[in-house]
Order: C-alpha cells, then structure tokens, then sequence
C-alpha cells in the first residue's frame, strides 16, 4: 500500500486539504494511478507534488479537481470530487501548465471571467480581477491582449486568474515551466509569501527538485503512479544518511585533520579545500572530532549531521520503491 501521511500540531483534521483512499486512474492500457493513498493537513503550507513526467501528478491534480472520473476515495477541503467538482473549484485556485487563454481577452478580463466562473458577481470578479493583477505585478499591463504577453507574464497572469476568488487552496502545476532565470525567481517569491499574504495552503506540482527546495515545506514524491514519499523536506533529505554521518568545515589545514580521523578509523569525503563529510566509527562523536582537531592544531568552523542533497535524496526514494 502506498500510504503517506503529512501531519504536523495546528489541530486541523487529516482530512482537512487532501484525503486519498486507493485511488486508481486508467487510460486504457495505461495504469496512470496504482492506488495512491495520501492524507495532508493545514499545517502543511507549501507542498511540493514530485515526481518525473509520466508519474501521475497532473493526473491526480485533475481527479482531485473532479475534472476527471477515477476509482477509490478521495476528499479535498472535505468535499467529494466525483459529485461535488464545482463545490471544490469555488475554493481552490488551479494554475495549469499549459496555456489555456481565450484569444483576444486582456489579462483584466480573463481574471474577471475566472472570476464569475468561481461563483462571483460581475462586479465583484472585475474589482478582483484588478487586485489579483496587482499581486501578481501586472497592474500596467492589465489591459494588454494576453496574446502579446511573454511567457513569464503568462504564468503571472495564469497565477492572478487562480488567485481571483480567494481560494483556500491553490494548485500550482509547473508553475516556472518555461521561465528564465529572473522570472523564475519572482515567480518563487510570490509563492513562498503567499500562505501568510492570501492565507491559502499550496501544492506545488514540478519536476524541478531546485523549486521545491526553495519554497515548500513538505513533500510528496509520485513514481509510477504510486506515492513514494510524503513528509518534511528535512526529513526527506534525512532520509537514508546515516545519523553518524557529518559535515565538517574547517579553516584551514584540512589533511591534518583528515588523517586524524582516518587515524580513528572514520571514513573520509572530501567535499572542498576546507569541507569534508565523515562517516563517524563507533565511539567517536562530535565532541571526539572537537578533540582530535585542537591535538591537530586545526580550527573548526562548523561540524553538523549531513543531510543529502534534494537531488540524491530523491532518487534514492524512486530508486528503492519504499513508502516510509
């Protein structure tokens, strides 16, 4: 069974965001979701939805959305999508990665139409539609054709459009597809301070290992259709690294340490002129390596458990097929 669990001490019900019960997706022949089972809460703010192309998570965005039929159980925000789809989108932004503009609108009327899609009166879509624009930094370009707009303004503008009727709950599916390196770095900048600016909870759909380092909390890793992993990103990267493993950072001088540890029988990566990873033996600790550096004449900077990179940590999940 591939079950995962994101909970932390605000209060809220499992329930509360996402609840999956053997959800199953079929294409045909093709086996998109092999009876994913997941529950997140509130607590969680940002959630990153990993995984590589093929693994199933714009699929399992569409069946939460109720855009799409699938087998199992499923809750978002409580509510069931198979029969209460519309319910749903009225409180949940969606951002796909695709375009999916209507040629010939302005940014202020797709965002307005957004608007009265999600249950809002005209006017109320339209003085929203501004203030989502606002945010998202378009106020100047608001009434530009959304067919002259470049792609970073695109992915802003499909941002505000999802942002319009103030959800609780925003899906965001590869939300910097496409962008270069600035527009990139707005567009993170812009979900990491949404939570407390919007007050909304945020799942992140990427490939991209980089973006969710930078801006979520928590994660969820996909493989196969089937989840993989579902925790902290702390204890993600945490995952598989021995707890003797350390990184060690010293001034200068790092060979005479090197040796003395060698010397105690620890095994030794060195990482730069000045860092090392060490696997500790036994009985050797922190404050051994404190020891044998000042009888070296060797003055630490920084001695911390190692964690693995996101990179490392994430194929050592989708490579050993485990559920925690």
């Amino acid at each position: 069974m591939n079950a995962a669990v994101i909970t932390g001490d605000s209060g809220g019900d499992l329930a509360d965001i996402v609840d999956l019960r053997a959800v199953h997706k079929r294409f045909g022949a093709v086996h998109a979701l092999r009876g994913v089972d997941a529950q997140v809460t509130r607590s969680s703010r940002v959630i990153g939805l990993l995984g590589p192309h093929g693994a199933g998570k714009s699929t399992l965005v569409k069946c939460l959305l109720g855009i799409i039929s699938f087998d199992g159980e499923a809750r978002v925000l409580g509510l069931d999508p198979r029969s209460d789809g519309p319910a749903i989108r009225a409180r949940v932004g969606y951002m796909p990665e695709g375009d999916v503009f209507l040629s010939g609108l302005s940014a202020v009327e797709l965002c307005a139409y957004a608007g009265e899609l999600s249950g809002l009166p005209r006017t109320e879509a339209m003085q929203r539609a501004h203030a989502a624009l606002y945010y998202a930094g378009l106020e100047d370009k608001r009434y530009q054709d959304i067919d002259g707009y470049s792609t970073g303004m695109k992915q802003r503008v499909k941002l505000a459009q999802a942002l319009v009727h103030d959800p609780e709950l925003l899906f965001l599916d590869e939300p910097t597809n496409g962008l270069d390196p600035r527009a990139r770095d707005d567009m993170l900048a812009l979900i990491t301070e949404l939570p407390e600016k919007r007050g909304c909870a945020i799942i992140v759909s990427t490939h991209l290992l980089t973006d969710v380092d930078r801006v979520c909390d928590t994660a969820v890793i996909m493989h196969q259709g089937a989840v993989r992993f579902a925790g902290t990103i702390d204890e993600l990267r945490a995952r598989g690294v021995s707890g003797k493993d350390v990184v060690i950072e010293v001034r200068d001088s790092a060979d005479k340490l090197e040796a003395a540890l060698v010397g105690r029988g620890a095994q030794v990566s060195t990482t730069s002129p000045v860092a090392m990873v060490v696997t500790l033996p036994p009985g050797l600790d922190a404050r051994g390596v404190v020891e044998l550096a000042q009888a070296a004449g060797v003055q630490l900077r920084t001695i911390e458990p190692h964690r693995a990179s996101m990179e490392q940590a994430f194929l050592r999940v989708v490579s050993d097929g485990a559920t925690p």
